[in-house]
């Protein structure tokens, strides 16, 4: 129970997570839990998602993790995770967005996903795995709109494989070239979270010069 503490004191602490994770043995379950509940629940829109791969394929390049075992449990988890919340969207139906937004529910975030998915259609869930909050409710707002599920799957298996593959490898081979590459994770990490939010910042600041030329 006090582990379990630790971890959520520090949930932004992607290094001192997996660092005390792997000292206690269970690296694996908790990364898989994080990653899962990240894709899959619509409380996990807090919790770190890129950083917490990029920082997982470091550890992985020291061999305190075996990076084909990685792979495989965390596109598993997001996989799955996709699949509970194209479940809970399918089921609650509408009567999802007239739930009372909390800390726990942001109602705000659901809405965004949805002009978002209305925008791209199909491809939002593929593209929407690389921005951090609205991979979190893609496949809630797919299951609400009804989307048919092999549909569903195919965008999903594209996007979540390619997820989880590129950023884990991209901080496994940066270990590997780079070993000093630990020391400056915090760098690492907010280069990681810059290239996450760039489509956010570029849609941001597209929209704001419209609005000026109007």
């Amino acid at each position: 129970m006090e582990l379990l503490k630790d971890i959520f004191t520090h949930i932004y602490d992607v290094e001192y997570i997996i660092r005390l994770a792997c000292e206690n043995g269970i690296a694996y379950t908790i990364l898989t839990i994080f990653v899962f509940a990240e894709t899959g629940m619509l409380v996990g829109f807090f919790l770190p998602g890129d950083s917490l791969l990029v920082t997982a394929g470091i550890f992985a390049s020291r061999g305190d993790l075996n990076i084909f075992v990685l792979l495989g449990l965390l596109i598993a988890a997001t996989l799955l995770g996709d699949s509970t919340g194209y479940l809970i969207g399918l089921k609650a139906g509408p009567k999802i967005f007239s739930k009372e937004q909390s800390f726990f529910f942001r109602k705000d975030y659901l809405i965004k996903t949805k002009n978002f998915y209305d925008k791209y259609g199909g491809m939002t869930i593929t593209i929407a795995r690389f921005m951090p909050i609205i991979r979190t409710f893609a496949a809630t707002v797919a299951g609400v709109a009804q989307m048919k599920y092999t549909k569903f799957l195919k965008f999903d298996i594209l996007g979540g494989v390619s997820w989880v593959t590129i950023l884990t490898l991209v901080g496994y081979f940066l270990g590997q070239l780079f070993p000093g590459v630990v020391k400056r994770l915090e760098l690492v990490i907010v280069i990681v979270v810059f290239v996450s939010l760039l489509p956010a910042i570029i849609k941001f600041i597209s929209h704001k010069m419209k609005k000026s030329k109007v």
